[in-house]
């Protein structure tokens, strides 16, 4: 009865919504948006939803049996509300519409605005003065631009707080990929300036003016005598050029094209999209659902379309998808006007485009596979991807894993595991007795294991791992970077993952957490090395709180003191085998006496 006081209601609200371009939302009980919606004509469109038609469609029918209310909002034309209805379905993430729960952008390099400027590979946009360059792919090629940066330019992507000198600089500074900004007296402002302005018109395009300006400087260089200098100039143009000749060769070879495939068998969804340039492959990206109930092609890659250009800024000049879709038109105007140039929305039926769609399709089904029939990838393919989604400049072969481990601040201890291409290397665990710090301080644990692990490393030449991750959030990543930099360990990538949300925060990008759904082969590798650090310092923390326990009640025993009590229990091995030894057993441990009074404490 409530289902048909509601359904009448609505029906009410639609009549009176306006003939105008706008957003419409539909809420359940508690007020949650459960469906967004755009339409030319909100009165016309919503009342749609009621005819006999509609209600014949499986969603549709759920959709209206579940909402109590409707809202809307009206704006001035149909673009305004396509930009309304995309922004609304991140903002309120309805679960009638399709998700895009894959946050994953196209990575920029960062150049920082400090007194000392850096470079950083970064996949998201922020207003602080930065200048931005990119997008890139694929994504290693951001990372291949800022390693050339550094051994060229030698401008850093280190996290060394620059506001303040050190006393030495880093490994980076000795082997000629950065200038050293971090202590006093080893680079000026003028000298670290001209490389910095170097990088930015690098990366802003402007080759020619680069050029020339370094041709001015080697010929200065070379009138002052600065012979090596001079040269190292002559190789940085050369490079440059050649750099720029290829880039134009790429821009006039061909059009660039992305192609959509999906498969799908719901609720389970897998989708490829391929990014073509001179008719190769240059990048490929993948997106997962679980929860598609309901799939209606054509609103799916309406929805899926809109959730990844509109968010973003880089737009191909050609889409491929598989079916065409109500408001096409609409968004390829809106797509042309963000792009700049003319953006076309295809549905290929034969030819060569369509056998290049059937490709994409056929390997969002391989996809599938992987993800949904639990196809393990190989180790390589998960390293690969690790470094990807951490913004990695390599993959992290090597990772070291650490966790704390304590009862409301006592027997604190800690623990370390290791991983090497995916694989527990159970030989390579250590423990740790936590023993400088406060009782129940995680923080203070934390940065006190990595400093004694990290310092034995260094004492004994061993070289650093592809990542180290600790257990906990920002808060331990910050401790355990603090550890490092004091020994004067600077480009250390470190990775923390929270518990609650599994949201991994990587040193340097901690306003940018990244966050994998549930089947990521990724994640499950993270997850697997952070629980097996927790079960490991767990367990130490147990056996040494049982010893403390134990050794305490056999210290009861007149005469017995810590040390024979340490001493039965490591002969012994359990309480238990200590009340069950005889007398002589036991006086093979302590004196005849001792013996006989610990048999009759525990025999009482």
């Amino acid at each position: 009865m409530a289902v048909a006081l509601y359904v009448e209601h609505l029906k009410q609200r639609a009549a009176n919504l306006p003939a105008s371009p706008g957003v419409y939302l539909f809420k359940d009980e508690a007020g949650r948006v459960i469906y967004v919606g755009k339409a030319k004509n909100l009165r016309d469109r919503v009342r749609s939803y009621f005819s006999e038609d509609r209600l014949v469609n499986p969603k549709t029918s759920i959709l209206i049996a579940e909402a109590s209310e409707l809202d809307y909002i009206a704006v001035a034309n149909e673009k305004e509300a396509l930009g309304l209805e995309n922004n609304l379905i991140k903002e309120r993430q309805p679960r009638f519409n399709i998700l895009l729960r894959d946050d994953k952008t196209y990575p920029y390099i960062k150049l920082t605005k400090e007194r000392f400027p850096r470079v950083y590979v970064t996949r998201r946009l922020h207003k602080d003065g930065a200048t931005y360059f990119g997008p890139y792919f694929p994504a290693n090629l951001a990372h291949r631009l800022v390693s050339f940066i550094h051994r060229y330019f030698k401008i850093p992507s280190c996290r060394v707080d620059l506001t303040r000198f050190h006393s030495r600089p880093c490994l980076e500074y000795h082997i000629h990929r950065c200038w050293g900004p971090c202590v006093e007296g080893l680079t000026d402002d003028e000298e670290y300036g001209n490389a910095a302005t170097n990088v930015r018109m690098f990366l802003g395009g402007h080759s020619k003016e680069l050029a020339i300006d370094l041709h001015r400087r080697m010929l200065k260089a070379s009138e002052s005598l600065e012979f090596e200098k001079a040269a190292a100039m002559r190789d940085l143009i050369k490079t440059v050029k050649e750099l720029d000749q290829r880039q134009r060769v790429a821009a006039a070879e061909g059009k660039d094209i992305d192609i959509f495939g999906v498969y799908a068998e719901p609720p389970l969804v897998a989708v490829n999209l391929f990014h073509l340039r001179n008719g190769r492959v240059v990048d490929r990206r993948e997106f997962y659902w679980e929860d598609a109930e309901r799939l209606d092609k054509a609103e799916f890659t309406s929805s899926f379309l809109k959730q990844v250009y509109l968010n973003q800024q880089y737009v191909p000049s050609f889409i491929h998808a598989a079916v065409d879709f109500e408001d096409r038109e609409l968004l390829e105007v809106f797509l042309t006007e963000k792009r700049g140039s003319k953006v076309e929305i295809l549905t290929p039926r034969r030819g060569p485009k369509k056998s290049m769609l059937e490709l994409v399709e056929h390997n969002a089904q391989h996809c599938f596979e992987q993800r949904f029939r639990v196809m393990k990838p190989s180790p390589k393919a998960m390293m690969v991807a690790l470094a990807d989604v951490l913004n990695l400049q390599k993959p992290p072969e090597r990772i070291e894993c650490f966790d704390v481990s304590h009862i409301q601040g006592s027997d604190t201890v800690a623990s370390m595991v290791v991983a090497v291409n995916g694989k527990m290397c159970r030989s390579e665990y250590r423990k740790f007795i936590i023993r400088s710090t406060a009782d129940g301080d995680d923080f203070a644990a934390m940065r006190e294991v990595i400093g004694r692990h990290y310092k034995r490393v260094q004492r004994e030449r061993k070289p650093l791992p592809g990542l180290v991750l600790v257990d906990g959030g920002v808060g331990q990543l910050h401790s355990a970077a603090e550890a490092l930099e004091s020994l004067n360990i600077i480009n250390q990538p470190v990775a923390a993952i929270a518990k609650r949300q599994e949201m991994i925060f990587v040193l340097g990008q901690e306003n940018e957490p990244v966050c994998l759904d549930q089947f990521s082969p990724t994640l499950h590798l993270i997850q697997m090395v952070r629980n097996e650090a927790h079960r490991f310092a767990v367990t130490f923390h147990r056996k040494r709180r049982d010893t403390r326990q134990l050794t305490s009640l056999l210290m009861q025993v007149e005469g017995v003191g810590e040390k024979s009590a340490k001493k039965l229990l490591r002969t012994f091995g359990s309480l238990e085998r200590v009340r069950s030894a005889s007398i002589h057993d036991l006086a093979t441990c302590v004196n005849r006496r001792q013996a006989q009074r610990v048999h009759d404490f525990l025999s009482t």
